[in-house]
């Protein structure tokens, strides 16, 4: 018997931000992506396609003021999303890590979808802008997915020098955990990975 896909439609609606956001964690990361700033839209495809989360999110957001509403609702929406379409989370593995290199860089991150939202950054950039994008925005971007979608997540850079390197092997690091962590464990069924029978809290 075939499971049904495990998707979720936000849409998300403030003074600051109108979002769209659609996700399909069962897909071929496919995606479409248009936030009005090119750099995050260029990091949100690598989510997407190294995740295989299939992935639409379209923002029209007050970029006259600056970045900061629209990257924070976009990661809001993102988690939303997510911690929707995984429900009770039912038989997924749960835990997923990754190292990622990118050229000179190597981040390692490492993920608990438990319901538990936290993050542990230990990253930074020697530049305060990449594009348009200011890189101060990258972590508050992972606090705000974290803190949505109800993960416990961990990122590090271990070295790099390139900022443009660092996001991107930050974003693919998190895509490939993400991907480990959502995946269905054959050997756990339905079962809710955890010894108190739910998880969070």
């Amino acid at each position: 018997m075939t499971k049904a896909t495990r998707s979720a439609t936000i849409e998300r609606n403030t003074k600051e931000t109108e979002i769209f956001v659609e996700v399909n964690l069962d897909g071929t990361g496919t995606y479409d992506v248009s936030t009005g700033i090119g750099f995050l839209d260029h990091m949100i495809e690598q989510f997407s396609r190294h995740s295989l989360i299939d992935l639409t999110m379209r923002i029209k957001g007050d970029l006259h003021v600056d970045q900061h509403h629209t990257t924070e609702d976009s990661a809001i929406a993102l988690g939303q999303a997510l911690q929707e379409a995984l429900a009770d989370k039912a038989g997924i593995v749960r835990y997923g890590s990754a190292y990622s290199p990118m050229d000179e860089t190597l981040s390692r991150v490492a993920l608990d979808i438990s319901g538990r939202p936290w993050l542990t950054w230990n990253a930074g950039f020697s530049q305060e802008r990449l594009g348009e994008m200011d890189t101060e925005l990258f972590k508050h971007w992972f606090h705000s997915v974290a803190d949505a979608a109800g993960i416990t997540l961990h990122m590090e850079l271990l070295y790099g020098e390139n900022n443009h390197h660092i996001a991107e092997s930050l974003f693919k690091g998190f895509a490939r955990a993400m991907r480990l962590a959502i995946e269905r464990d054959p050997r756990k069924g339905d079962a809710i990975p955890s010894t108190k029978g739910q998880l969070g809290g």
